[in-house]
């Protein structure tokens, strides 16, 4: 392990400003909206302030404020974040992002979670936070093999946190955080205390009968679904088939970077109009920044066509089932993307002890909802300790 710390060179500022600069706009038919894609008068209009007003250096301040390192694990290159609480008494935790995020998400929760004492909670509720990027993502850099699937980003969060010595410890994630964090379950079984998740996704079950008893609710979250299905997957669609053909124009574009990951912060995020309206417009940018300054549009969708190439791999890595031996949490934020039924999650996650209905949020929990999130650990965390 080394220590690592966020330093862009000047000349690749420079280069995203010139780019942006010369951007080739397409047209856009009048009064669309959102409907088929990010507007054109909004995305130019965050371009120019990402080219003139956000201030890239003062997020690379906060982030290089935290402990970085650099490892190899099974061939690849992991960057992580290791925060040690000054409790001594302290939860160990590992905290895995998702796609289209990095540990940029966590910012605003490190503190809270690592020194509860500050921020008018118990210190018995503290942790130690290492929150690593997937292989493939953001300042882990490109993979360099293939089959970096989610089952083996887990093994390899497992050898993490034995070189950091933690014995017993928490997972926790969403999105492709929380498959990862429930693969670690399975994987390492014997250190991981419990998983907490966000964004589960529950299918229904073979039984056509059992739609037949949902209630109101529990309907109207299968009909989300079956929209999202038909509507929202476009990207899961390509991500997993042509990740490599998607990465060039990404990768040479930052306005097409910048639109790829924009429109999900709007769309699974709560907002109604703008994602500005539940997310930082800065925090935002920075987490397209890493991307592309890291130049990792295409190693990250990597991940997909490595887990699910198919849709019976789709089913299968985010329906489960996960038999695990260690007690299961989840967070349901009732703007997620995807919006679980408990009665169906409880056959996929047979050790489900913990679940919340939380009041407001969606995806992006952590960047939306840092409180709600961090006070929903901290109650599955005193289940299990």
């Amino acid at each position: 392990m080394r220590p690592f710390r966020v330093e862009i060179p000047q000349a690749d500022l420079d280069d995203l400003r010139r780019r942006i600069a010369t951007t080739r706009w397409p047209d856009e038919l009048p009064d669309v909206g959102w409907t088929r894609g990010i507007p054109l008068g909004y995305l130019k209009e965050l371009a120019d302030y990402w080219r003139t007003g956000y201030a890239w250096r003062a997020a690379e301040r906060e982030l290089n404020s935290h402990e970085q390192f650099l490892t190899e694990i099974d061939g690849a290159q992991v960057h992580f974040l290791h925060v040690r609480s000054p409790e001594p008494t302290a939860t160990p935790m590992i905290i895995t992002h998702g796609w289209p995020g990095s540990p940029v998400e966590f910012l605003d929760v490190i503190g809270p979670l690592t020194d509860p004492r500050a921020h008018g909670g118990d210190p018995a509720d503290a942790f130690h936070l290492v929150i690593p990027s997937i292989p493939g993502f953001g300042f882990s850099g490109p993979t360099r093999d293939a089959g970096w699937s989610v089952s083996r980003v887990a093994r390899a969060w497992a050898q993490l946190m034995r070189r950091l010595g933690y014995d017993r410890y928490l997972a926790q994630g969403g999105d492709w955080g929380k498959v990862i964090s429930l693969e670690l379950g399975l994987a390492d079984p014997k250190h991981v205390l419990g998983v907490h998740v966000n964004t589960l996704v529950t299918f229904p079950p073979p039984d056509p009968a059992v739609l037949g008893g949902l209630n109101a609710d529990e309907r109207a979250r299968l009909e989300h679904a079956m929209w999202f299905a038909q509507d929202g997957l476009g990207w899961q669609k390509i991500q997993s088939t042509r990740p490599q053909t998607l990465a060039y124009g990404l990768t040479d574009s930052p306005v097409g970077q910048l639109a790829w990951i924009m429109e999900k912060f709007r769309e699974w995020s709560a907002a109604k109009d703008v994602p500005e309206e539940v997310i930082d417009r800065d925090r935002m940018l920075t987490n397209v920044s890493v991307y592309w300054f890291t130049a990792t549009a295409g190693s990250s969708a990597r991940l997909y066509y490595e887990t699910t190439p198919t849709d019976a791999d789709f089913v299968r890595t985010w329906g489960g089932p996960w038999p695990l031996s260690m007690p299961c949490g989840v967070a349901v934020f009732p703007d997620d993307a995807s919006r679980p039924i408990r009665r169906f999650a409880e056959v996929a996650l047979p050790t489900l002890k913990h679940w919340t209905d939380l009041p407001r949020g969606g995806h992006f929990a952590a960047l939306e909802q840092p409180d709600l999130l961090v006070d929903d650990v901290r109650a599955f965390a005193r289940l299990v300790r």
